[in-house]
């Protein structure tokens, strides 16, 4: 029902307005469920009669107590005294109420059927439209699950006049409430029997996303439309799935979370292959203007980097490794979960230029996670790795189980088999000597050479594990010197360092660790081998003079999971907003 206001509440109207979300209030029924206490009328009243106020806006929480108080006494006149009293002293911050989704309603498994009878209100967009006679069906998703809830709306339900104005189309924003009923249809159980619709948002016809299915390459030029479809919606929420398991996992395993920089002025890897940050460029309001010689030098000609914020080259982080480090050395277990770059010119579908690190990884491009165990060698890393591999994939098996049938049905058929024979099946390990002899016997002509000494390719990773021991997780440890990084402990044998990479199915190389140089003279003799300054890393090399420990870490990039995870054949499509060679949009 709609609330009229006594004139005292209507010259609210006349005060500054702020648009607000729609809010529904809510008044417990015998069922004990929530259902809507009243709705906001569409237009403001016009006769003269107490006049409603707008729909689209309200004094900020003012107005919503007043209406919120008449609702709860029953007496919309009572709201004027109040409005005296109250606003004079301030206005207070409402309830927060969780709001009731589709996934609420359907992801039970029950799938609706107990909530039959119930008023509900859901929110969402409008997937699709369909008028049969007089009856519209309209299917309606608001994110929180991939199925859609069948909204069936008749000429007598209010609102229908939009319809006839053919204001609702594909894309458009609604409010609806209604009675949830049995489905006439086969396709869903329930369905919202429609007894008011309001039109929050109109959608133009030039709404890209139809019915119709289209490439991921043209919805890449669409990023900031993309989630509204079947499969960048299920990617979304099985990607938030695994951020949550992935800090799940370690706070239940006494690890402390530690925020690494994103600015910094070491290279992790030692590769080079980094982004400057500088504030010699003119700002981005200036550069198409500004000419090369405004950049200040030396008399030498080299860049002034005196001059610069931070008064020497300083560059995007390539790892949060080395600072996760610095914190083990405290507090033992440490992981840190952020965005990493690399500058590698690398425009593959494995590849991104911003990472997110879930673990430490030798792509160019993605998001990470990277723990650090003190007090444990490479045994104890790959152990903790398996495990955390083992505990993500589980965790979005049990909760994420529509999107998982979905991307088995139509991403990748078997995935679902594949992940669970990550969570049941033992992992094998093996040496790198072992596995170079072992791809040498393969009867299979690879597209990259195999020696001792090279760098195992992708093609090599999966032939291990996808072929070699029939789809089992495999980790390949004791890796050449020369081809891994400085900070990675040196073997007995001199010739090879204690590191891990992990292999699985479709993917290749998932996680790499080590077990890190905890000896100060062989971490100072590996960083002059490699013609790296020391002075740079002085606050490492801290680490070893002051009660230094054995350690060992590894890291994950984090859309290399959501690949393995959904079967998505390119990582631009496992990160919301990709960046790469040539792109950066949106």
């Amino acid at each position: 029902m709609a609330v009229a206001l006594s004139p005292a509440a209507t010259s609210l109207r006349l005060k500054s307005f702020t648009a607000v979300r729609f809010f529904s209030f809510y008044r417990k029924t015998p069922k004990t469920h929530l259902t809507p206490a009243f709705h906001f009328p569409l237009k403001p009243s016009t006769s003269n009669s107490t006049p409603f106020l707008p729909l689209h806006y309200c004094r900020t929480r003012s107005f919503c107590s007043v209406i919120s108080a008449a609702v709860s006494s029953g007496e919309a006149t009572k709201t004027e005294t109040f409005e005296k009293n109250e606003l004079q002293k301030g206005e207070r911050v409402g309830e927060f109420r969780k709001r009731l989704r589709i996934v609420d309603i359907k992801g039970g498994p029950d799938e609706g059927l107990n909530r039959l009878d119930e008023t509900l209100v859901v929110r969402g967009w409008v997937r699709t439209f369909r008028a049969q006679s007089s009856i519209i069906f309209i299917e309606v998703n608001d994110g929180s699950c991939l199925s859609n809830l069948q909204c069936v709306m008749s000429s007598d339900a209010e609102g229908y006049d939009q319809i006839e104005s053919g204001l609702i189309s594909t894309g458009a924003s609604l409010l609806v409430q209604g009675v949830l009923v049995k489905s006439q249809g086969s396709k869903q159980k329930v369905e919202l029997k429609v007894e008011k619709l309001i039109l929050v948002g109109t959608s133009d016809p030039s709404f890209p996303i139809q019915k119709k299915r289209v490439s991921r390459e043209f919805l890449r030029t669409k990023a900031h439309l993309r989630p509204r479809t079947n499969t960048f919606g299920a990617v979304a929420r099985v990607r938030n799935a695994l951020a949550y398991a992935t800090h799940k996992f370690f706070q239940e395993n006494g690890f402390v979370w530690v925020s690494s920089p994103i600015i910094t002025a070491s290279d992790c890897e030692g590769a080079g292959e980094q982004f400057c940050v500088t504030t010699l460029i003119p700002s981005s309001r200036e550069t198409t203007d500004s000419p090369v010689a405004a950049i200040p030098r030396t008399e030498d000609g080299s860049v002034d980097w005196s001059q610069d914020f931070f008064g020497k080259p300083a560059f995007l982080t390539v790892s949060g490794q080395l600072n996760g480090e610095t914190y083990a050395t405290a507090l033992s277990d440490v992981y840190t979960f952020g965005p990493t770059f690399r500058a590698e010119n690398s425009n593959t579908s494995r590849h991104l230029a911003e990472f997110w690190l879930n673990a430490k990884t030798d792509s160019s491009i993605s998001k990470m996670i990277e723990p650090e165990l003190a007090f444990a060698d490479l045994d104890d890393d790959m152990a903790c790795a398996t495990a955390y591999l083992q505990y993500v994939v589980q965790y979005i098996l049990e909760n994420c189980k529509e999107d998982m049938d979905f991307f088995n049905t139509w991403i990748e058929k078997g995935i679902i088999s594949r992940l669970s024979d990550v969570v049941e099946k033992s992992f094998v390990q093996l040496t790198y000597t072992d596995a170079i002899d072992l791809l040498l016997k393969a009867k299979k002509k690879f597209e990259f050479p195999v020696k001792w000494g090279c760098d195992l390719q992708s093609e090599h990773e999966r032939y291990i594990t996808e072929v070699a021991f029939g789809g089992c997780p495999v980790i390949i440890r004791d890796y050449p010197k020369e081809i891994k990084a400085f900070y990675m402990r040196e073997n007995d044998d001199e010739k090879t360092v204690a590191a891990m990479d992990m292999l699985v199915p479709r993917v290749g190389e998932l996680i790499g660790g080590s077990q890190r140089e905890e000896r100060l003279e062989h971490l100072e003799k590996r960083l002059d081998g490699l013609k790296l300054n020391k002075e740079s890393y002085w606050w490492y090399l801290d680490l070893r003079r002051y009660g230094s420990v054995p350690h060992a870490g590894f890291g994950l990039g984090f859309e290399r999971l959501v690949q393995f995870a959904t079967g998505i054949d390119n990582i631009r499509d496992a990160i919301p907003f990709p960046r790469a060679p040539g792109s950066a949009e949106f």
